[in-house]
């Protein structure tokens, strides 16, 4: 049976196109097989990019709407977030100065678990692309670089060689 009401979003919504979904880091949850696992969010937003409705995506994916908007208030979310809004044409409101700062243990999960990136051809989800977080891996890097004592000059004989 088809739906014979009218679309109740704006003209503009239901014709814009997403060609691109932005990288996102998943929100870090408990591991579970019916939950919001890492490839289950980056196809609910590939789906929410082709379907444009949060319940269709939610429901195609085996998850509830209700479920889809706790996701989105869970810490570690923001960048699930971020490719959510992008995806609905919701402007950025937030500043730069509010982004909550890093651990080096949220560093390393990123680093663990990668990046995801909902693929459409045609306005369509075809794949999910997982890449490894270079960012995260650069960042952890640098911050454990700046935790280690100072070294001596390495180009100092050590004592007692050479005489």
């Amino acid at each position: 049976m088809t739906d014979t009401r009218p679309d109740p979003r704006s003209a503009t919504v239901q014709q814009r196109r997403i060609s691109r979904i932005p990288a996102f880091t998943p929100v870090p949850l408990r591991a579970r097989k019916d939950g919001w696992t890492p490839v289950r969010q980056a196809e609910f937003l590939g789906l929410l990019a082709q379907t444009r409705s949060i319940t269709k995506a939610a429901t195609w994916v085996g998850m509830s709407r209700e479920s889809a908007y706790r996701l989105r208030r869970k810490p570690g979310a923001e960048e699930f977030v971020a490719a959510w809004d992008a995806i609905l044409g919701v402007a950025e409101a937030s500043d730069i100065n509010e982004r909550p700062k890093v651990t080096l243990e949220r560093l390393f999960q990123r680093i663990r678990q990668g990046r995801y990136r909902p693929v459409l051809r045609g306005g369509r989800y075809v794949a999910t692309i997982r890449k490894p977080d270079n960012r995260a891996l650069l960042a952890a890097l640098a911050r454990l670089d700046r935790l280690a004592p100072p070294e001596e000059d390495l180009g100092a004989e050590p004592e007692g060689h050479g005489k």
